[in-house]
């Protein structure tokens, strides 16, 4: 959770002097050929059919949906307008988990969990003019996707593991991921600022490929429901780094809510 709260920052950076489209391919390629390289180097057994099937599913959320949704987002409002977005996550996450992975959390759960997520929507209906911005339908659309994709990638790390999970799902992109990379590789390299290749470096490595090797198996432990709530504290995190990489100013509203989820997240977990 420490790992990704720095990656809507970072993205954010990204985006200020590459284009998005290569962030997220450039991210999901550089990180794919590491994980070719891992996967390689341990030997692991190529996944049957359905395992196949299963990873591709995760890789649409989290290689190619998520950051390409957040990167297109952020090109036009800052990250600390987005990642209390973040707080919607969990509810996500944990309705996946029950669709695809046949957990039961009970009533309580729902409620706190629900709560939630109502006051993160109270937030931006808040802070957009007219309903939602085209940004905010952006970032709603990015945590469906991701949801999907941590809950089927939970499911699966019980059968192959947690960092074999992401790994695989990164190989099986590369077909797209590197064609793609080279295809909107910036026309001017050397004069794209290093604050922007710092995040895009941050991106690939932390957020593409580490981030999940904690994730996956934490998830796969504690049960998805239950331990996706730990994401409702990944706000807190997002803003301070926002704060003080991108100089980007917290709005007061912004740390109520953020109070407001964490004790959602507490009572939440309790139920769960």
């Amino acid at each position: 959770m420490a790992i990704f709260a720095g990656s809507l920052p970072a993205t954010r950076a990204a985006v200020l002097g590459l284009d998005a489209s290569f962030v997220t391919a450039g991210r999901a390629a550089g990180a794919g050929m590491l994980a070719a390289l891992l996967l390689a180097a341990t030997r692991q057994r190529l996944p049957s059919r359905a395992e196949a099937v299963a990873l591709l599913v995760v890789a649409g959320g989290v290689v190619l949906g998520f950051p390409l949704l957040t990167a297109l987002a952020l090109r036009s409002v800052p990250s600390t307008h987005l990642i209390v977005f973040v707080g919607l996550l969990p509810l996500a996450t944990s309705v996946f988990a029950v669709l695809r992975a046949a957990e039961k959390p009970r009533r309580g759960f729902w409620l706190w969990a629900t709560a939630g997520s109502v006051a993160v929507c109270a937030y931006a209906l808040l802070h957009s003019t007219g309903g939602f911005a085209a940004p905010d339908l952006l970032m709603l659309a990015a945590i469906i996707v991701c949801g999907l994709g941590y809950a089927e990638g939970s499911r699966l790390a019980k059968r192959i593991g947690s960092w074999q999970v992401i790994c695989w799902a990164l190989v099986l992109s590369l077909p797209a991921s590197i064609p793609a990379t080279l295809l909107y590789w910036p026309s001017a390299p050397t004069i794209v600022p290093a604050e922007s290749w710092l995040g895009f470096g941050y991106v690939t490595l932390f957020s593409m490929l580490i981030g999940f090797f904690f994730w996956y198996r934490g998830l796969a432990l504690g049960g998805t429901a239950r331990v996706g709530q730990i994401q409702l504290f990944q706000p807190f995190l997002g803003l301070a780094l926002a704060a003080v990489t991108l100089g980007e100013s917290i709005a007061p509203d912004i740390a109520i809510v953020a109070a407001v989820v964490g004790v959602c997240v507490w009572q939440a977990r309790k139920h769960a």
